[in-house]
């Protein structure tokens, strides 16, 4: 019997150690963690569970039977984050450089299947060259697998991607179809085809960080949700994110012991927004001052910073956050930002994360470039996302909400459940100088009467009380009072039912 169990953990040994200590050492030297190193401190310790450590690949062709790790270049299993269940892949660098065969496909695909079954998030840790080119046609039959399971676990429970090395052709489409993707810098990258097919085909001269390094994707492509200097912060980066998600579609998301008032009053809020209507502010300030305990944890910074998504907890229950930033661009919508804002406000309603919106818009970017790029369609993605979602929805207009912008960013008239305002909200079709030189046209050459003209329009239309009016706002509130309010709101609304009309799924504008 003691022979027996020597031989297990002899094996044991052997499959930790994956491609042998020489490799190991060269992707310490890479200034890299091995795969179980990431795993350790992803999960609490001594919490993971490993299923098939001693799988191997089946490939016989080009000598390949002479070579077979025990787990065939990925680590796979299950284990708890704050002691919440999570299952969890890590691909092994060290071992055929990560490549995924038929058998690394299986042991993928079989967490995925149960992560699906028993309601638990998945994260991969993705570090891989691609397809194992010896095994062909099975390789790629293994990505398709994979990619089968994401579409199958897609608002069913959440899936984390992070790129902490290569991932490339395929093996990026598994990643593309998570829900939030998280790269590191200077050491990881994502494209379909590299620099070298890059220079034949197009002439393009191009490094691999330059094509699909973390600053290009969280910049440039919004592909990723955000770059973190090494392996250990975006591991605990990562924690943190999985603090603020329900474990799959039919739980709640945690509610965590709060510290902070939900009646706190911030009376510096009173004086947030400028005198000029045309200076900016930071919106960021009035979320931290909302949040409790000033806690946020925001998505794609880098990525069309005229509008903000995010996590934060009121009364310790998660809430997301889109927000309009008023420093970028002046808080207009466009392309990018209602293609960041319709993903991130469709994920909340898939996992039940009631929406907070912040509003000041002065409208959608104008120009031919935005035009070209289809605008028209992009916004629709943000209206349509925000028109479908039946979770609590509550927003704030601090300012502007004009024109067709004011409709898209959660109005009443899409569901919004609670729609307050500032005292300082202008509400209106458009900005009282453009509706002026509209209405009174006949007067252009007279400066003096379309000053007078655009005063009359300010003091009518330039303020939240015709909404009000209508009840298309709900109540006018004090800035200082907003944390309390808003709280208020989403706790009368815990218990808020809304279901949508059945229908096999919906046609959103792609």
């Amino acid at each position: 019997m003691k022979d027996i169990l020597k031989e297990l953990e002899d094996r044991r040994d052997v499959a930790r150690l994956g491609g042998g200590q020489r490799r190991i050492d060269a992707q310490h030297a890479k200034g890299k963690l091995t795969a179980r190193e990431r795993i350790e401190l992803l999960l609490d310790e001594d919490s993971f569970e490993e299923f098939d450590m001693f799988k191997a690949h089946r490939c016989t062709e080009f000598g390949m039977q002479e070579q077979k790790p025990a787990g065939d270049g990925v680590i796979t299993g299950w284990g708890t984050i704050n002691g919440r269940m999570v299952y969890v892949y890590s691909q092994d660098f060290t071992v055929f450089g990560g490549s995924l065969s038929e058998t690394h496909a299986e042991k993928i695909c079989k967490i995925m299947d149960m992560a699906i079954q028993n309601g638990a998030p998945v994260i991969g840790l993705n570090d891989s060259g691609g397809a194992r080119i010896q095994e062909g046609v099975a390789s790629l039959a293994g990505y398709a697998e994979v990619f089968q399971r994401n579409i199958m676990a897609s608002g069913v429970v959440p899936q984390i991607s992070v790129i902490m090395g290569p991932c490339a052709g395929g093996a990026v489409y598994s990643p593309a179809m998570t829900d939030f993707i998280f790269m590191v810098k200077d050491s990881s990258y994502m494209f379909v085809t590299g620099p070298d097919v890059v220079k034949t085909v197009t002439n393009e001269v191009v490094t691999a960080e330059e094509l699909g390094g973390a600053s290009t994707h969280t910049k440039k492509s919004s592909v990723a949700d955000g770059a973190f200097e090494n392996d250990v912060e975006a591991l605990a980066e990562v924690r943190r994110l999985v603090d603020f998600l329900p474990l799959s579609n039919k739980e709640k998301p945690p509610v965590r012991p709060f510290f902070d008032q939900p009646g706190r009053v911030e009376d510096s809020l009173d004086t947030l927004i400028p005198e000029n209507p045309n200076s900016p502010y930071d919106m960021k300030e009035l979320i931290l001052k909302v949040a409790d305990e000033g806690d946020f944890y925001e998505i794609q910074e880098d990525y069309a910073g005229n509008i903000i998504t995010g996590f934060i907890r009121l009364e310790g229950q998660t809430v997301g956050v889109v927000a309009n930033q008023p420093m970028v661009l002046a808080g207009c919508l466009d392309i990018d930002s209602s293609r960041k804002a319709a993903r991130f406000v469709r994920f909340c309603d898939c996992f039940e994360i009631p929406i907070l919106t912040l509003v000041d818009v002065p409208g959608f970017l104008p120009g031919t470039s935005q035009e070209y790029g289809g605008v028209i369609k992009h916004g629709a993605k943000l209206l349509f996302a925000y028109g479908e979602a039946t979770v609590p929805k509550v927003t704030v207009i601090t300012r502007k909400a004009y024109g067709g912008a004011y409709d898209v960013m959660a109005s009443k008239h899409l569901r919004g459940d609670f729609n307050y305002a500032w005292p300082t909200a202008e509400i209106a079709v458009m900005g009282a100088k453009g509706a002026t030189e509209i209405i009174h046209r006949a007067d252009l050459g007279d400066a003096e009467k379309i000053a007078q003209h655009t005063q009359d329009y300010e003091d009518r239309f330039a303020n939240p009380f015709v909404a009000a009016e209508r009840g298309f706002i709900d109540e006018v509130i004090m800035p200082h009072s907003t944390r309390r309010r808003v709280s208020r709101a989403f706790a009368s609304l815990r218990n808020k039912s809304l279901k949508n009309p059945w229908k096999k799924h919906d046609n959103i504008p792609l």
